[in-house]
């Protein structure tokens, strides 16, 4: 995997995060979801690299290789917000002050309070199977708790952490033929770390509680994004189902918008990545 990207730790104080680049060119960074680690982008970042741009593929504070802060019960070392901060500490350190962005599941809430705390240093973002977080729980429905029941879940003090380390392999269900056999592995190896699965809850943790308040403030004020916006979900999973159209969703918060859907489940990076490669380099190279 990766084939010409460097890997390296970068310490911030209180994370260190591993982080995978290559290529040359304006950068890109690409945010993962959950459960997974940069390693799902094995298949993407190749191809942006190919089309003339600097890719830079962390691992979210917490996962994969990536440590985090001390488990508090407030949840701010986790919280979007942290995150959203470690990415552009990371940047700075390789030497970009400016990048377009593209986040994935949770990744994508990353990008969002990227995209607001710090918008001289983004300067295009893609969202990926993802809303904002308030726009999910303001849309709770029957059909929104059955499908999504592990947001809630994942929420519960310590019993998660039992429930998912009894048997992780069996939790998750990674497939090596379907995320290629590096990755799978890779991500294997996280999903067996209880300090990773703690992470990973803590993000959830993070969402319903300090996150949503950082959203609901944003919202109440007005705040926009300014720089032109992706939006990208993938046709055979439940987004368009449960909500319509995303992009008019995405309207309420950014102010240059535009996507479309791709045939592909949920992992687009792993299940399509010829045509999520292809949609962002059209966006990335729009003068």
């Amino acid at each position: 995997m990766f084939e010409g990207f460097q890997e390296t730790h970068v310490d911030l104080g209180d994370a260190a995060v591993f982080v995978r680049y290559g290529g040359e060119g304006p950068p890109v960074v690409l945010l993962h979801g959950h459960p997974r680690t940069s390693a799902t982008w094995h298949r993407v970042a190749p191809r942006l690299v190919a089309a003339g741009h600097t890719v830079v593929c962390p691992d979210l504070r917490g996962y994969g290789r990536s440590r985090g802060p001390r488990f508090t019960p407030d949840h701010e070392g986790y919280s979007k917000r942290a995150v959203a901060g470690d990415v552009v500490a990371v940047m700075r350190h390789l030497g970009h002050r400016r990048f377009a962005l593209a986040g994935h599941d949770r990744g994508g809430s990353v990008a969002l309070r990227l995209s607001l705390d710090h918008p001289d240093a983004v300067s295009r973002v893609a969202f990926l199977d993802c809303l904002p977080l308030t726009e999910h729980l303001s849309r709770i429905t029957t059909e929104f708790a059955t499908q999504w029941w592990h947001w809630f879940f994942f929420a519960q003090p310590d019993i998660p952490e039992r429930v998912i380390m009894a048997d992780p392999d069996s939790w998750y269900q990674g497939d090596p033929d379907a995320m290629g056999p590096e990755n799978h592995e890779e991500w294997r190896r996280a999903t067996r770390d209880p300090d990773v699965v703690r992470a990973m809850l803590e993000d959830y943790r993070a969402g319903l509680t300090v996150d949503r308040r950082h959203e609901e403030s944003d919202r109440d004020a007005g705040a926009r994004i300014a720089c032109p916006t992706l939006v990208l979900w993938s046709l055979r999973d439940d987004l368009g189902d449960l909500y319509g159209d995303p992009v008019a969703i995405w309207r309420r918060w950014a102010t240059d918008v535009r996507g479309h859907g791709i045939d592909s489940g949920h992992h687009v990076a792993e299940a399509a990545p010829e045509a999520l490669a292809r949609a962002l380099t059209g966006f990335l190279s729009e003068s």
